[in-house]
């Protein structure tokens, strides 16, 4: 028992964490000061994401004193699945992970880092419902050489869905969401959207959709023809002039994500007794004039930005207007430095 561990002593420093999230078009930073029970946010982030990102990941170790940094990975490279096993402990777990995992897996298990944890151990005919989480190897080598570069080390290797849920349980106890309800976290990236379905604070589906922003900023440059940086301006601040062309041409690409979302909404709800009732949303592209609302036509359900920063106390240092205007961004970046 850690009879000492909630008495501060005199002289022991606080500790802080750094997340560190690196997109296909910006790169966010959390750093969280942690002092017993307290958490404070007192630095982040954002910048235009590069093809070596480099000069930007020195820039942010020289600006937030960093050198152990959390980071995660998605996409295609990466591997959440959700299984039952029969019920044993950790050890144990471990030890069937070498000759199950390859059942639910569709790589080689000698080419990706691989984890796994026990979610719930009380269900039916002694089974216990597992989350297990890989990583290619590959990717993982490639991020760590980019890191090395810029002088920092990789703390923790993290997947971002699994960020997005620990961010939102800890700003979203669930006595005050839905309790024994199923709701989604949408996280829409540059690239890819993430698609995470909760129960009761638990995870049972999470799926990446290969659809993002960068989708709505294609399809203007398509009709109006201009350039990336153009069409992305007219997407966040479109004029009075054509703010009905580009509502109409964001809800065509939309309609295209809202049915692979209703794909995933239908395979969960075939295989549990629970409807998914509620969307919480996040991401770069919630800067969208009117996304929400259009999502929440598209699939008749209610949606709703939810906050990163929600349980978290701000350092009057830092430019909480700033802050407020791009939080929807950090929402993965939160979640890896409360790791």
């Amino acid at each position: 028992m850690k009879i000492f561990s909630k008495i501060k002593l005199p002289g022991v420093k606080d500790k802080f964490n750094i997340g560190l999230d690196i997109g296909t078009q910006s790169i966010k930073c959390v750093k969280l000061k942690v002092s017993g029970s307290d958490t404070e946010l007192v630095g982040f982030d954002l910048e235009e994401s590069q093809l070596d990102p480099t000069e930007i990941l020195k820039k942010i170790k020289h600006t937030e004193d960093a050198d152990l940094v959390n980071i995660s990975f998605c996409g295609s490279s990466t591997v959440i699945r959700y299984v039952n096993f029969m019920k044993m402990n950790k050890n144990e777990l471990k030890q069937a992970l070498k000759f199950e995992a390859q059942k639910h897996i569709p790589f080689a298990l000698s080419e990706v880092s691989l984890d796994a944890e026990i979610l719930r151990d009380d269900l039916p005919e002694n089974k216990m419902f597992v989350l297990i989480a890989a990583v290619k190897k590959e990717l993982i080598q490639q991020r760590l050489k980019i890191l090395e570069n810029s002088s920092l080390r990789a703390n923790v290797i993290d997947i971002d869905s699994l960020a997005l849920i620990n961010a939102f349980n800890f700003n979203y106890p669930k006595a005050e969401v839905l309790e024994d309800k199923s709701i989604c976290l949408l996280n829409i990236g540059s690239t890819i959207s993430n698609v995470n379905i909760i129960n009761n604070g638990i995870p049972a589906l999470s799926r990446d959709i290969h659809s993002g922003g960068a989708n709505f900023t294609k399809k203007l440059m398509d009709i109006f023809n201009i350039d990336f940086k153009e069409a992305e301006k007219l997407k966040i601040t479109p004029d009075a002039e054509n703010a009905n062309k580009v509502k109409a041409s964001v809800e065509s690409v939309l309609t295209n994500l809202a049915a692979e979302i209703r794909t995933s909404f239908d395979y969960y709800e075939s295989q549990n007794t629970s409807n998914v009732v509620k969307i919480f949303l996040s991401g770069g592209a919630g800067k969208i004039p009117g996304l929400g609302e259009m999502l929440s036509a598209c699939l008749g359900i209610e949606v709703e930005f939810w906050d990163p920063f929600r349980k978290i106390k701000i350092s009057d240092k830092l430019d909480a207007e700033k802050l407020k205007q791009c939080a929807a961004q950090f929402n993965v970046a939160m979640g890896l430095a409360l790791r």
